[in-house]
This record gives C-alpha cells, sequence and structure tokens, in this order.
C-alpha cells in the first residue's frame, strides 16, 4: 500500500498534478505530505484494530482527514483561520550599489545578457537568440525542476537603462530592469537594480516555487550584489580585455 501511494507521489511530480479544486486552500507540496501521512497513520491504525480499537478507530479517523485534505486540496482549519497557503508570493530584489567602472563599460556587460550567468549562480545560462530576445535557465538547488524561459528587451536606452521581461506563455514570470549612472562622486558607476520572479504557471510549479522561494531569494540577492565583486576583479579584468568582449560590443552597437 505505501509503495504504491510513493509510486502515486512520483508520477504526480513527473507528470500531471492532482485534481484542481476552485475552493483549495492547500498547496500541492502539503497535498502530497497529506495524502502520504493520511496512508501511513491510516494504515498503522488499522493494522492495530484487533488489538487497540479505540486507538486504532482515532488513528484511522486522522489518517482519513489528512487524506481528505490531500485528495480535494481543503482544509478545514485553514478555513476557520482564513489562510490559503496556494498564495505563492512573488520574489521581488531591490538593490542599489556602486562600482568602480566607467559607465559605459559596465552597461556593455549587462546589456550582453549571456554575461549574467558569470555572476549570477541562480542561472545556469542564457542564450541570446535575437537582438531583444533571449532563452534563460535557472539553476535551481539540487534541480528538482529545470526552469526555462524567453525573454525579450522592452526598453533600452544606451547606457542609461535596460528593462526586460518574460514572453507571454513562459514557464516563469521573470522581469528585470538595470539603470546606470555616473557616480556622485565623479568615480564609477552607480546601479540600481530589479529582478522579480513570480511563481511558475500551474499549482505544481507553484508549489515547487514555494518550497524553494525563500532559497532562490537569497540566491538570487547574493548573485545581484556579487556583480560589484566580480566586475572589481580579476576574472573580469580578464574577459574584458579578450576580444570576444570587444566583438561583442561592436555587434551590440553596430546597429544604433
Amino acid at each position: 500500500m505505501l509503495e504504491s501511494i510513493t509510486r502515486k507521489l512520483t508520477d504526480a511530480v513527473k507528470g500531471p498534478l492532482l485534481p484542481q479544486n476552485e475552493n483549495a486552500n492547500v498547496n500541492t507540496p502539503e497535498r502530497l505530505l497529506s495524502i502520504l501521512a493520511g496512508a501511513v497513520i491510516t494504515y498503522k491504525g488499522l493494522s492495530q484494530i484487533g488489538r487497540h480499537p479505540l486507538i486504532a478507530l482515532q488513528e484511522a479517523m486522522v489518517g482519513g482527514v489528512l487524506l481528505y485534505r490531500g485528495a480535494t486540496g481543503v482544509c478545514p482549519i485553514y478555513s476557520r483561520l482564513g489562510k490559503d497557503s496556494t498564495d505563492t508570493p512573488a520574489i521581488n530584489i531591490t538593490e542599489r550599489f556602486i562600482v568602480n567602472k566607467p559607465k559605459e563599460e559596465v552597461y556593455a556587460f549587462w546589456r550582453n545578457f549571456e554575461n549574467l550567468p558569470r555572476f549570477m549562480k541562480h542561472l545556469s545560462s542564457v542564450e541570446e537568440q535575437s537582438e531583444d530576445r533571449s532563452q534563460w535557465k535557472a539553476n535551481l538547488p539540487g534541480e528538482l525542476v529545470k526552469l526555462t524561459w524567453n525573454a525579450e528587451i522592452t526598453r533600452e536606452e544606451e547606457n542609461s537603462y535596460i528593462g526586460w521581461q518574460s514572453v507571454e506563455g513562459s514557464m516563469v514570470d521573470n522581469a528585470g530592469k538595470v539603470e546606470f549612472s555616473d557616480a556622485l562622486n565623479g568615480s564609477g558607476t552607480e546601479l540600481n537594480v530589479e529582478i522579480s520572479y513570480f511563481p511558475p504557471a500551474g499549482s505544481l510549479g507553484q508549489g515547487i516555487a514555494k518550497l524553494l522561494n525563500n532559497v532562490f531569494e537569497d540566491m538570487i540577492r547574493k548573485d545581484v550584489t556579487n556583480f560589484k565583486h566580480f566586475v572589481e576583479g580579476e576574472e573580469y579584468k580578464t574577459y574584458v580585455n579578450s576580444p570576444s568582449f570587444v566583438e561583442k560590443i561592436q555587434n551590440t552597437f553596430k546597429s544604433k
């Protein structure tokens, strides 16, 4: 029985989700755990019905409630408390900092989105497909799920501003912008970076996003602040002096 439940949980993660319920207030991971816990408790209670009927009945009732919670996605306790765990908050990162590099150079580096995984560890790759479109792949802990989405540049002002967002129908809703300005002290560039991620489409995506939300948010925040360390380090210095970087800059602005 337990093997059957485990197999069902595995199939649910890989394929279709649990049946949807418009009144659901329990997210997918909690539903899966409720089914597993309910099956274990119910099985334990029924197995001792002859020796301890009262305890067995109580355990069976608890197991039944958990099974109902998992199967329907409705938790009566949550309903009374006004709680809804299916609502997954977006990840919003805002950072402002100064780097000791000229504005034009920093802008050119950011404008080539393929450079982002060099300092953003939450991205495994970004592949530019055209002048304003690119494909992004996330690097999630444990590779529980592979997230890929396409993005397009929504606004661009040379050496001053880059804005982008995921295209309609993407697995992940992502948006961001970077503002570049000369530092007040006349040395370096001030960056204002804003990046937002919203849960993937579908309840499984929302459930996984909720489980990873804190971890993913910490990764992104560290990645953004890591840019200062990266851009002022030796790896960056070697890269910007390479022919490939010079060529990328020329290709980026050849049509401007």
